[in-house]
């Protein structure tokens, strides 16, 4: 059985001395701070972003500057911006460094992926944007969505499974998006005792013994489709696999903790109660 929903660190963030003025010209590095941008009522002051930022679909006629991990700072400077907004995660550094020095206001909101960064985030975009009454009331929206989430009968088992380019398969440790986002609705994560993403081995497939797997659309599409998952020996021999448990979300949804992260805790809640009620 698959059930698919396709949708979609607290790090220093620099203050901006005052807000930006409407007139900016913003370039976000980022889907949660795209998505963030446009929630906040300034995507019209955006000229560009970077190749994760796919949501909402109005960003897509934006330039792309690159991946926001990989950037080029000529590209960014191509569209002449007066602040670049993004996370830690934006780089390498000397991209950075080389925006700064051409004058350019670049702003690193908290990054980390959790309830807290993404509150923490939405308040600092709105103050960094003249924004705060609508960063505020985003936060507050999203502390009372979360609160309001429908409880699980049970905690299941859920081992995330990440894939990309046709690589082996990783799953997911704790102190990553994956992780958070399963016990932030009330389940369990099926790997412990190691932070980050490590090689899949049957040894710890079976060991894991999860109830369910996670993945995400990308992912599922790298690895070959639903069918090369349930070729793997170790995941056909979990409780998973056992009963095609697989949930599918879509990946900055999913793993972004933007301002629709509410809207993620709600379907793969909503997607782990209907594993608990079928046989």
């Amino acid at each position: 059985m698959m059930l698919t929903v396709l949708w979609l660190g607290l790090g220093c963030a620099q203050q901006a001395e005052e807000p930006v003025q409407q007139a900016a010209r913003i370039v976000s590095l980022g889907s949660p701070v795209t998505e963030l941008v446009y929630a906040l009522g300034r995507g019209d002051s955006l000229v560009g972003r970077d190749s994760s930022s796919l949501f909402p679909e109005e960003a897509l006629a934006l330039p792309d500057v690159g991946y926001h991990r990989q950037l080029s700072a000529e590209g960014v400077l191509s569209l002449a911006p007066s602040l670049v907004l993004a996370t830690a995660h934006a780089g390498p550094p000397e991209a950075i460094e080389q925006l700064r020095a051409a004058g350019v206001t670049v702003l690193l909101l908290p990054e980390e992926a959790t309830a807290e960064g993404a509150r923490a985030r939405s308040l600092a975009a709105g103050e960094a944007l003249d924004r705060d009454e609508a960063a505020q009331a985003l936060a507050a929206q999203l502390d009372a969505e979360l609160r309001g989430l429908a409880p699980l009968t049970k905690a299941p088992k859920v081992m995330f499974v990440y894939a990309r380019g046709g690589v082996a398969l990783e799953v997911s440790g704790q102190e990553t998006a994956a992780d958070e986002m399963i016990r932030l609705v009330g389940a369990q994560n099926a790997i412990s005792g190691y932070t980050g993403y490590k090689p899949l081995t049957p040894e710890a497939a079976i060991a894991a013994a999860p109830d369910v797997l996670l993945m995400t659309a990308r992912g599922l599409e790298s690895a070959g489709g639903e069918a090369t998952i349930w070729e793997n020996p170790a995941l056909m021999a979990t409780p998973a696999g056992q009963s095609r448990r697989l949930i599918v979300m879509d990946d900055l949804l999913l793993l972004g903790f933007g301002p629709r992260l509410p809207e993620a805790a709600r379907q793969l809640t909503s997607a782990l109660a209907e594993t608990q009620t079928s046989p």
